[in-house]
């Protein structure tokens, strides 16, 4: 028997394997894909957004999401340390539906909301294939395997080893402050510049010290890494020199070392396997990046800033502003210091060459000049019209640096210096007093770090310099719900002081909004799988509304803090009206069981992609003031696309409402959030647990036969009064059965349920449920237990708990919260009849 099922078992698992693409579009390709195909990161979500990968599978193209998580950019990514060697929107991000299309005319595009933001621009070129490379290269190519279009060609910041830097590319790094840098091959040189309005460099191999020449002369055309070694070659493939970047132990030709220009300016060297840095950078010295310092100050052994002793004057900060469009204003020239260089001078050429005071002239005179710079010792003058950190000439310079100010300012320096010495004279007068006040003040300084200590142990704040970047500058995406700051929150709660209950990653309390909207909100507490939850709520189910759904009002990322704002749902969830000291008669009780039966309906069947809610049960349904029911918790949701059928995923859900196949290892479907929905609508009739006492039988068993022996009226709950002839008691009952069946082709869809609930479409009899079922063979039958003619009341502990799990299917898994059938042989065998299916 065990030997059939595992035959079974591989079988189905071959015919997952080979099932066309439009049912596996969510399954990585590999090594290539051929025109016609289509991808985005919603439907490779579970696959990191990654949809194709190398044959060696160290890398992979797909969506990355950015800093800010609900924005994606197309890349080519090394798998094992996250690299990002190529991508093709930096610039323009996409959203989680927007669409990556191989067409088949051979062209490869990237849209946002329907518009290309990003072309190979090769359609009608003879293309058949694209494919990613052991290399990282991602290529297309023709029927001859010629190569009309390669990712190498067209690089962003980062270079590859093996991967031909030639004449004519252009390596630029993300933004940086407004400033970006770029690395080029000009007059027969590899040079870095910032990108200032006019282009300032400051580096090239040509001035290098470090390089080793190979052959003297010949212009660079080319450069490639190749070892541990930047090699630069000329037109004809000549090898000039080469820049060492690590020891020869690190020379493994295996190695892939990557080139990448970050945006603080410096070169690094990465060696992707070993996950090392190489020790040497680009440029050598610290202070001759554009930036290794503000805007005029002055860097210092690579590690230090400071303002310099002319520009101490304006606070280091000189109200400077280009007059080349305004009436002319009033400005003058001040000594920026001594011993002062900067990085440019050495590429650059002079404006002129004149004596000091023509230089300050050309100056005054030209509307752009901000900075400039004289060199005393061959008359040299150099304007600039931006400018970086200036650096320390340590041995002392023939350069002196003026700055433009304006007149304003400089009157006011004037002023600053006339006070100079009655100022001294105030400082005295308050160092005194504060002398003779020092230590009142010192009790009130201990007085208010008590106080503060103790507020924070009550309300703790994160650090704002831990506040990272994502959580800072995370911004409202169209069609997504608010970003509410976490003070809003806070004030919105009252400091969450109402709690409304626990969930299975946080707590829920109640606020009110300052426009008076009362809001449920839910502060996740988990680190792991609560952060998951985050993302699915926010970026999935966060542009969904339905009548029967909660909605999502918005979010909170900041810091480390994740919280969701929900409508508030005045009457709770569903399991305090049918299981604690509330109420609710049979109508009710059926308008709530259609409500939640039209709210999945919509989930399966009316979204762009298919939606399996995976925790349907009681706690997850709740009823608003006039009690319509609404669905909500989608933290556990997933993803299908039209066009598959089944899905494998990890599992999740509650136990006591999980299908069999999630603990079979079987694939799911929609069909898996139908059983649930089966649990929920027995447990409403009855009032009962669905898994009550271990020395009771299994529940659904009990409502079949009570429905076969026409004893329907014993399952209903003992304080509902129902007219006899009302014929919804038999269809709730029977569309009950239909839902948990254990094969799920027999279950009925939830759009069938809603038609069969609303009498709108007939309900067949159930086949019978009987202690042959899967779940039911766990439990021991109700004839070796007393002789009850009903279950107990549901009070006592459930032998399978509604604990919430989530984790690995596997048979060797040792989960201690996973469900396994008994392994008794005492218990009866699973029945092997032929299932009756349902059709809709």
């Amino acid at each position: 028997m065990r030997t059939w099922g595992f035959s079974c078992f591989v079988i189905t698992f071959w015919i997952f394997l080979f099932l066309p693409q439009t049912c596996i579009s969510s399954v990585r390709q590999n090594g290539k894909v051929s025109p016609g195909f289509e991808a985005s990161q919603m439907r490779y979500i579970d696959n990191s957004g990654l949809f194709l990968v190398s044959n060696s599978s160290n890398f992979g193209f797909g969506f990355n999401p950015n800093s800010d998580v609900t924005s994606f950019t197309l890349v080519v990514i090394h798998m094992t340390s996250s690299t990002i060697i190529w991508s093709a929107n930096r610039g323009s991000p996409v959203g989680i539906s927007d669409t990556f299309l191989f067409d088949d005319d051979g062209n490869a595009s990237l849209q946002k909301n329907g518009k290309v933001v990003w072309s190979t621009n090769t359609a009608k070129n003879g293309v058949s294939a694209m494919e990613l490379r052991d290399s990282g290269n991602l290529v297309l190519v023709n029927n001859d395997g010629g190569v009309v279009w390669q990712s190498f060609s067209h690089p962003t910041n980062t270079l590859t080893s093996n991967q031909s830097f030639i004449k004519g590319m252009k390596l630029v790094s993300n933004v940086n402050n407004n400033l970006s840098f770029s690395l080029e091959i000009e007059n027969n040189d590899l040079i870095l510049s910032a990108e200032f309005k006019n282009p300032q460099p400051y580096w090239s191999i040509g001035k290098d010290k470090r390089k080793i020449i190979n052959k003297n002369g010949g212009d660079t055309n080319s450069a490639t890494i190749e070892g541990n070694s930047w090699r630069m070659y000329d037109e004809n493939g000549t090898f000039l020199s080469q820049f060492v970047f690590a020891d020869d132990s690190d020379a493994n030709d295996s190695a892939t070392w990557v080139a990448v220009l970050q945006d603080n300016g410096f070169i690094q060297f990465h060696n992707l396997q070993a996950q090392i840095t190489a020790n040497l950078k680009i440029p050598g010295d610290s202070c001759s990046r554009p930036l290794a310092c503000p805007s005029y100050l002055v860097c210092n052994d690579g590690n230090t800033c400071q303002c310099p002793s002319g520009l101490t004057q304006v606070n280091c900060k000189p109200k400077i502003e280009s007059s080349c469009n305004k009436s002319r204003i009033s400005s003058t020239l001040v000594s920026a210091g001594e011993n002062l260089s900067y990085f440019a001078l050495e590429f650059v050429s002079p404006d002129s060459n004149t004596d000091l005071d023509g230089c300050k002239s050309s100056c005054l005179n030209n509307c752009t000049c901000l900075v400039m710079l004289f060199d005393n010792k061959n008359g040299n003058c150099h304007l600039f019209d931006q400018i970086g950190s200036f650096e320390d000439a340590k041995n002392g310079a023939n350069i002196e640096a003026y700055v433009k100010i304006s007149g304003t300012q400089s009157a006011v320096s004037q002023d600053q210096n006339d006070s100079k010495q009655s100022t001294k004279m105030v400082i005295i007068v308050v160092v005194i007093v504060t002398s003779a006040t020092f230590v009142i003040l010192g009790l009130v300084i201990i007085g208010i770090r008590y106080h503060k200590k103790q507020k924070k142990r009550n309300n703790p704040i994160e650090d704002p310099d831990e506040v990272s970047e994502e959580d800072t500058f995370l911004e409202n995406i169209s069609g997504m719900p608010v970003r509410f700051t976490y003070r809003d929150l806070q004030e919105a709660t009252n400091d969450f002081t109402t709690k409304l209950g626990q969930g299975g990653f946080g707590s829920v309390y109640k606020g009110a909004l300052k426009d008076g909207t009362s809001i449920a909100v839910k502060r996740l507490e988990g680190l792991g799988q609560g952060k998951k939850e985050f993302r699915a709520e926010v970026s999935i189910i966060g542009s969904i509304h339905h009548h029967h759904l909660v909605k999502l009002k918005g979010f909170c990322a900041e810091s480390k803090h994740r919280l969701l704002v929900y409508e508030y749902m005045a009457n709770g969830s569903l399991d305090r009206w049918i299981f604690g000291e509330f109420f609710l008669d049979f109508e009710t009780r059926y308008s709530i069981a259609i409500g939640t039966a039209k709210g999945l309906a919509y989930l399966h069947e009316d979204c762009d992609v298919k939606i399996v809610h995976c925790d349907i049960k009681p706690e997850n349904v709740l009823l608003d003031d006039n009690f319509l029911a609404k669905v909500s918790d989608f933290g556990l949701a997933k993803l299908m696309t039209r066009e598959q059928s089944y899905v494998f995923t990890t599992l999740r859900g509650t136990r006591g409402y999980l299908a069999p196949e999630w603990i079979t290892n079987y694939s799911i479907s929609e069909k898996s959030d139908v059983y649930s929905y089966g649990m929920v609508l027995l447990e409403i009739i009855s009032g009962r647990k669905n898994y009550i006492s271990s020395e009771t039988m299994h529940f659904p068993a009990y409502a079949s036969r009570m429905m076969e022996e026409g004893k329907v009226g014993e399952l209903l709950d003992e304080k509902i009064k129902v007219y006899e002839k009302d014929e919804r008691v038999v269809v709730a009952v029977r569309v009950a059965l239909w839902c948990i069946q254990d094969d799920m082709n027999s279950r009925p869809s939830m759009t069938k349920v809603v038609r069969m609930l609303e009498g709108l479409s007939p309900v067949p009899p159930p086949p019978v449920i009987g202690q042959t079922g899967f779940f039911s063979s766990l439990y021991k039958p109700f004839s070796e237990f007393g002789t009850s003619s009903r279950p107990s009341d549901g009070n006592s502990d459930a032998y399978l708990s509604d604990l919430r799990v989530s984790g690995p299917r596997s048979h060797t898994d040792t989960n201690p919260t996973r469900i396994r059938p008994s392994t008794d042989t005492n218990l009866p065998k699973r029945s092997t009849r032929k299932p009756i299916r349902f059709r809709d």
